[in-house]
Formats: structure tokens, sequence, C-alpha cells
């Protein structure tokens, strides 16, 4: 059995061994933050980013939807044009469900690092940034089922690949 060691100041700074993956030690705080970060060091404790949902079962399908914001300019000589989109992302992955007083937690572009995200580009894409103003633009939620949403927003510069017949 793996244990986990824990140093915990509400305690009196005792070490406490736990076995990994155990509901954490009861706290009569209620405070919302300290819920969550319960959560999250629960979820993030032994997983893995490298390995997709239901790696060796089925295939880990990804939604996606696109927002347009602006297009253009189009270049009819390069056969080319430029879009800014917000790019939506959901998917659904087993390992981070959760049980805890709210259904949605919202989560900060920093742990997008931290969990398994669709490898995704456009196939005629001939440069696509990701908007970084004052941070990142991007947004990440999960649902307490493992359902994951993740937004960002997005300027491309699109080749035109019509075949001419």
């Amino acid at each position: 059995m793996d244990f986990s060691c824990r140093w915990w100041e509400e305690k009196g700074g005792a070490i406490i061994l736990s076995p990994k993956h155990a509901p954490d030690i009861p706290d009569d705080s209620t405070d919302n933050i300290t819920i969550f970060t319960r959560i999250l060091d629960r979820l993030l404790d032994g997983y893995d980013n490298r390995l997709r949902p239901g790696l060796g079962d089925a295939v880990t399908e990804v939604k996606t939807d696109i927002y347009v914001t602006s297009f253009g300019p189009v270049s009819d000589t390069d056969m080319e044009y430029t879009i800014d989109v917000f790019f939506r992302q959901t998917w659904h992955d087993e390992r981070l469900k959760f049980d805890g007083p709210m259904k949605i937690l919202p989560l900060n572009n920093l742990l997008a690092s931290k969990i398994w995200t669709p490898d995704t580009f456009f196939h005629n894409g001939k440069k696509s940034v990701a908007h970084n103003m004052t941070t990142p633009n991007k947004l990440l939620r999960l649902v307490d089922n493992g359902t994951l949403l993740y937004t960002m927003r997005i300027s491309s510069r699109i080749q035109d690949l019509r075949s001419e017949d």
C-alpha cells in the first residue's frame, strides 16, 4: 500500500501518514478555499498528464466549438485569411472525478499544464497564436463527473487549400 506524508499546520504541525487516495483528515473547516485546495491536491496526486484519458480502452472523444470573433483580412494572392476565434474543447477524464460541495471547479490556466489536454491543430493553419495579453486567454473548468471545458482565444492565419478541378 502506498502512503503519502503530509505536513498539517492546522494540526499543530504534525506529520501524518495516510494511505494515498484515502479521504483527507476530517476538518471542521467549511472554508471553500480549503475544500477546493484539498480536492485539487487529491486529484493531481499520482495523475500523469502524459497519458490520455482511457488509454488502452476506448478513444478519447474531444468535442470542439469555434466562435469566430473576426474574419479577415483575406489575401487573394496568397490564398490565405486570418481569423480570431474562441476555441472550445470538451472531453471526459475519469481520473478527475471528485466529490465536493461545488459541482464545477473553475481552474486557472496554470493547471492546464498539469492535466492532459488535447494536442489540437488547424490542418491548414500557417501560423496560430494563443492570446496572452496580461495573462493567457484561457478558461478551464472541471465538472464533478470528470468532464473538462477548455477554452482559449486564438488568432490564426489559414491557407485556403481548395483543389482546383
